[in-house]
């Protein structure tokens, strides 16, 4: 993300497979990542049809003309439009999810030969709202997608996540044209972290490849890899610098640890597989155990250890906007296949949220919060219980853990008894709605009571608390 006003942001995703879920859901994640002040909201946008539309940019000059019907999606797009909208990842009427994007980084060889468009190229802030409403399957967006760098070229490397309910893949764009996409197969799981990660492509595997129409052609004019070695995306077209060594390795290295524990692995490990799988089925939860990770329960854990060396950049920071899960369950009623668990705030010290991605009305809350703090937004209610939670983690910590236990037992109560009420009535949007708003509701009240609680218990700490004598 190089167009918001504090500069290039910095994420970890994760991609699940539906024979690697505990359920057959296909989930994809990521946690938004910029600032520690910068507030998100929920949003339905609705369908749309007959629209004569031609987007343009607020970060560049990228602009693009918008096919006439929009389906229904959910996205948390950013409090402003200033710096562009930055809807970051949805689902839509037909089931598809998006997550874009995760920020990456190409070597200096590569961009001599296919330097990024900055002026008209496109941008992480745009890809959702170009992309999203307007593709039926996982794959459809991919190739919308590739066809819009194609055109238009991008003006930054990302990694972009895509979904439904047979599938999931991951799209690398590189260069200002040359990308990639690899279906992640269905008992796999990958965790990418700010590094190009896919490697050897198999351009004869159309079911498991895409790719930019002359991606080998490129690196052969170019010479940027031998002809007659296999060709490694990210050998090629990627990054292995002393500070992928701090920043990012390490977070793949943690992520696989939770997932694949037998594997024996190093967090400075250049050479970690881009598909892992698992060693037991993945839930929603242990999804969010990933994107939560701190290093816990490892010598890297800055909370235990916060004077720890080497130091190594977590998965969860400060600087999380929002964390999200998009699920793409394997039932039948459209109502209840798409759930977008979303976390305000950062992911370790907050809750997710089962939303239904049907949702038209949006809970109030969380519909507002600027960049200065207000007692009204979702966002802000979590972020001040983080800001209190950080000047005692340590002692805090079971606190914390108990109520994030008990709001995410309610929660889950919650999503059970809504897909059962939903699944026995015959009007469903006035459920929908009531869900969302009861799920909201939960974790907002659980997380009011506990800024409470810490503020009330954090009066004692004022440097100005002096021990008298009990007569005086």
């Amino acid at each position: 993300m190089t167009t918001k006003k504090y500069g290039r942001s910095a994420c970890t995703s994760i991609l699940i497979g539906k024979k690697a879920s505990i359920d057959g859901s296909v989930i994809i994640g990521r946690n938004e990542d910029s600032q520690t002040a910068w507030p998100k909201h929920l949003k339905f946008y609705p369908h749309v049809e007959h629209q004569q539309v031609i987007f343009k940019s607020k970060a560049n000059k990228f602009e693009l003309k918008l096919p006439e019907v929009a389906y229904q999606y959910s996205a948390t797009p950013e409090w402003t439009d200033r710096y562009g909208i930055f809807a970051e990842d949805g689902i839509n009427e037909y089931h598809v999810a998006v997550s874009a994007t995760e920020s990456a980084y190409a070597n200096e060889r590569v961009l001599a030969a296919d330097p990024f468009e900055l002026e008209t190229g496109i941008l992480e802030e745009a890809i959702i709202t170009v992309v999203l409403p307007y593709v039926k399957t996982a794959r459809e967006g991919v190739k919308r997608l590739g066809e819009i760098i194609t055109e238009h070229g991008s003006a930054e490397a990302n990694g972009i996540l895509f979904a439904d309910q047979e599938e999931a893949w991951y799209f690398e764009v590189a260069s200002g044209h040359q990308w990639v996409a690899q279906r992640i197969p269905d008992d796999s799981y990958a965790v990418v972290a700010n590094q190009l990660g896919i490697e050897v492509v198999d351009f004869n595997d159309t079911d498991a490849f895409m790719t930019a129409p002359h991606l080998q052609e490129f690196v052969q004019a170019n010479q940027l890899w031998p002809a007659d070695q296999p060709f490694n995306f990210r050998r090629i077209f990627g990054t292995t610098d002393d500070s992928d060594l701090v920043y990012n390795t390490p977070r793949v290295w943690s992520g696989q640890q939770l997932l694949t524990p037998s594997a024996k692995q190093m967090p400075q490990d250049f050479n970690l597989p881009f598909i892992r799988k698992p060693d037991f089925p993945i839930s929603v939860q242990m999804a969010q155990r990933v994107l939560s990770d701190h290093y816990q329960n490892t010598p890297y854990d800055l909370v235990a250890n916060p004077q720890v060396t080497p130091r190594f950049r977590p998965i969860s920071v400060a600087t999380c906007q929002e964390s999200h899960l998009l699920q793409l369950r394997p039932v039948q009623q459209p109502e209840l296949i798409g759930v977008h668990w979303l976390a305000m705030g950062i992911a370790a010290q907050s809750v997710y949220v089962p939303f239904y991605s049907y949702g038209q009305k949006v809970p109030a809350m969380y519909a507002h919060g600027k960049e200065t703090y207000s007692a009204n937004s979702a966002y802000w209610v979590f972020k001040q219980a983080s800001v209190l939670l950080d000047r005692h983690w340590a002692r805090n910590a079971k606190l914390l853990a108990g109520v994030q236990r008990d709001t995410n037992q309610t929660l889950t109560q919650q999503l059970r008894q809504s897909d059962q009420a939903l699944a026995e009535q015959a009007s469903h949007q006035d459920l929908i709605d009531q869900h969302n708003q009861k799920v909201a509701d939960i974790a907002l009240k659980a997380y009011q009571k506990l800024t409470a609680q810490l503020l009330t218990e954090q009066t004692a700490d004022s440097p100005l608390n002096f021990n008298v004598d009990p007569n005086l």
